[in-house]
């Protein structure tokens, strides 16, 4: 799972926002984001775009966990719960996998534990390998999912 990790270190929007990884398995994927006033949209609560960003991280390194690249095709997501402060936590958990697709379930809580969005994701599994650490990818040949 180093490599994974590594892998998604590459992902400068979601490091430039604070998003930090906290665990990776095969399918399933912990992720969290700190809210600082930044994160703020007009009125003064989590911009949906901030908890988007966090969702979409737990997706890729979930989809990511096998070694073999995946790239999103499809998302969509519902904002349950407005959210200013605090930290919010995404669990990414596989719901199925073929040898081409799979559909992920990210589950976005507060603090308390209350549910504050739901995003469900789907990837095309390519045939090829993750980059080693220090490797250097091309654009197009390694996106993450959601990118």
């Amino acid at each position: 799972m180093d490599n994974i990790r590594a892998f998604m270190r590459r992902d400068r929007f979601a490091l430039h926002t604070g998003i930090e990884l906290l665990e990776v398995e095969e399918g399933r994927a912990k992720a969290r984001l700190i809210l600082q006033p930044h994160h703020l949209n007009g009125v003064r609560i989590a911009h949906g775009g901030a908890i988007f960003t966090l969702a979409d991280l737990a997706f890729a390194a979930a989809s990511n966990s096998y070694g073999t690249v995946a790239v999103g095709i499809n998302v969509s997501i519902s904002y349950v719960k407005a959210v200013s402060e605090g930290a919010l936590l995404a669990e990414a958990q596989e719901t199925s996998r073929s040898s081409r697709l799979a559909t992920y379930t990210v589950r976005v809580t507060d603090e308390a534990g209350d549910l504050v969005a739901i995003f469900q994701g789907m990837v095309y599994r390519k045939a090829e390998r993750l980059p080693e650490a220090g490797e250097e990818t091309s654009a197009r040949g390694c996106a993450t999912s959601g990118s």
